[in-house]
């Protein structure tokens, strides 16, 4: 086999083709629809435009999806980072209070960190449910999954807590260096996992465990600590999700706030290769599978899908997207193309 063959052959068995390629497609969909799509302008100090628009809506989303990888790489699942989500927002506002002239009652540097430390004990708290106590993580994540929504509402009283702190909106609304700071965020949290996922032994540590627990515990793994861990992690990465995007509607509305985003994270992580049975996992396939997501979105909503339907149509063509990554459904395709072609001889 020529070397250019090989290398051809190696990027067609890439588990991240298919879905560089989905995106690819979204976008090329997308700019056939809208001409300006691809459009992007320096307006106002800072750059504008729909794949601008894209990035900073998606990062929420691409958040939680790191955080779920890693559960789902231990052979977990957590279904609460919606809950924990609208819990970080409802601790945020409330500590920075709704004073019409903007005033923050405890300060921004207090409010980021009670969110995030509130963020972080809901992810132990499925940790040590799940590790520790030794519940299934589907059952452990929903106790804090239906109890979530319901601590948010305490902490608002029932209320949609606006905000007109300032300094909070540039979380998710402000722009450095000409992107959206959110972006920025996504950027830090993704390197300082990718890092620690490709540099360190806790990346290993992470698919042996999803591979065979048990064995990894007999070769001196701490497994236990290493789920803990991975909990943590989520729930920390879903408490920044939760500042973004009650930073970008400068409000905490504890009943819509990451409403449904579980289900969109999983989705991002098995789009990008992560497997569900745990062991091989993806950072780079779930940030990919999550902007898939968003720009799916943003197609169905900018081509003027009617409301009542564009949820059908999503799940419409994610089944597609899926059929096409699976290895087995193309092998299918194949083998019934080739057929009648045999058939004749």
């Amino acid at each position: 086999m020529s070397a250019p063959s090989a290398i051809s052959n190696r990027w067609m068995q890439h588990r991240l083709l298919w879905p560089l390629v989905t995106l690819a497609i979204l976008l090329a969909v997308n700019a056939a629809f809208n001409p300006g799509f691809l459009r992007i302008e320096w307006r106002e100090g800072h750059l504008y435009g729909s794949l601008i628009d894209i990035l900073n809506r998606a990062a929420p989303l691409i958040l939680v999806s790191l955080g779920m990888t890693l559960v789902i790489a231990t052979r977990g699942i957590d279904i609460s980072v919606g809950a924990v989500v609208a819990i970080s927002a409802a601790v945020a506002a409330w500590t920075i209070g709704g004073n019409v002239d903007g005033t923050a009652r405890f300060g921004l540097p207090l409010a980021i960190v009670a969110a995030l430390g509130v963020a972080l004990v809901c992810g132990l708290w499925n940790g040590v449910l799940v590790a520790g106590v030794g519940m299934q993580p589907i059952i452990a994540t929903l106790i804090l999954m239906v109890a979530g929504r319901g601590i948010a509402q305490l902490i608002t009283d029932g209320q949609i807590l606006t905000v007109y702190h300032k300094p909070f909106f540039f979380l998710g609304g402000g722009y450095l260096l000409g992107l959206p700071f959110s972006v920025f965020v996504v950027a830090a949290v993704f390197g300082a996992l990718y890092l620690a996922a490709t540099r360190t032994a806790l990346g290993l540590f992470m698919q042996s465990v999803g591979i065979n627990p048990t064995a990894a515990r007999v070769a001196g793994v701490q497994t236990r600590r290493l789920v803990l861990g991975t909990y943590a992690v989520c729930g920390l990465c879903a408490g920044l999700a939760g500042l973004l995007i009650s930073s970008n509607i400068k409000s905490a509305d504890a009943n819509n706030a990451g409403q449904l985003l579980e289900l969109d994270a999983i989705l991002a992580v098995t789009l990008g290769g992560t497997l569900l049975t745990g062991g091989r996992f993806s950072l780079v396939g779930s940030v990919i599978g999550a902007l898939i997501i968003q720009t799916l979105t943003y197609a169905i909503y900018s081509l003027g899908v009617p409301p009542e339907i564009n949820l059908v149509v999503k799940a419409v063509v994610v089944f597609a997207v899926m059929l096409l990554q699976s290895a087995e459904f193309r092998t299918t395709l194949r083998v019934l193309a080739v057929r009648p072609a045999g058939g004749l001889r």
